[in-house]
């Protein structure tokens, strides 16, 4: 071979070994690219669901300090309203309570609105209204250890407080009978108590 020949055949073995080395080294760089972006990405999603843990945690922390303080705020209004509420009810109580030395202390009551004083045969009951009565038992006037008839068992009192009177033992209700209010056992009648002349 001379030596053109021999040039020849280094510089077509160069020309082709250059790009085969370029296209190794590509192919290494894209390797390594390859291998950087995957790096990456993975570091990128590790702070990405990190910072979404930590913006959970934070909006957990915040929705359960806003809870707690709406039940406070909540607790708070209740109490104010319940406080306002019995208040209201003690001062609509002083004003409408049953007064034995105010014959007229019924006059703007709800439950007396029907009442136009006594009538001949009838009774009275607040709430209820006017019913009638057995002519034996108009004017009764009722004592202890008497029997109130079943039929005037029904008329109970609804708000005992505004006549001064305790709640009711178990198994007694508070009953009006005609201008009394007797306190009566449920099932036989006994009467165990008078308040009379209310109204």
């Amino acid at each position: 071979m001379n030596r053109f020949t021999k040039a020849a055949a280094i510089g077509l073995v160069l020309a082709m070994a250059a790009p085969m080395a370029a296209e190794a080294q590509n192919r290494g760089d894209r390797r390594e690219n390859r291998r950087d972006y995957r790096e990456d990405r993975r570091d990128d999603r590790r702070e990405f669901r990190q910072e979404r843990r930590d913006d959970r945690r934070d909006w957990r922390r915040g929705e359960y300090d806003n809870r707690r303080d709406f039940r406070q705020d909540r607790r708070d209004d209740r109490r104010d309203f319940h406080r306002e509420r019995r208040d209201d009810r003690r001062d609509f109580r002083r004003d409408q309570r049953w007064d034995r030395n105010n014959r007229d202390w019924w006059r703007d009551r709800n439950d007396f609105r029907d009442y136009r004083g006594a009538r001949n045969g009838y009774w009275y009951a607040p709430s209820y209204g006017y019913y009638r009565v057995e002519p034996r038992y108009y004017g009764q006037r009722w004592q202890r250890g008497h029997y109130l008839p079943s039929s005037y068992r029904g008329y109970y009192v609804r708000d005992p407080y505004v006549y001064g009177l305790r709640p009711a033992p178990r198994g007694y209700r508070y009953v009006h009978a005609g201008n009394d209010i007797v306190l009566i056992a449920i099932a036989t009648g006994l009467i165990a108590s008078v308040l009379s002349g209310v109204y």
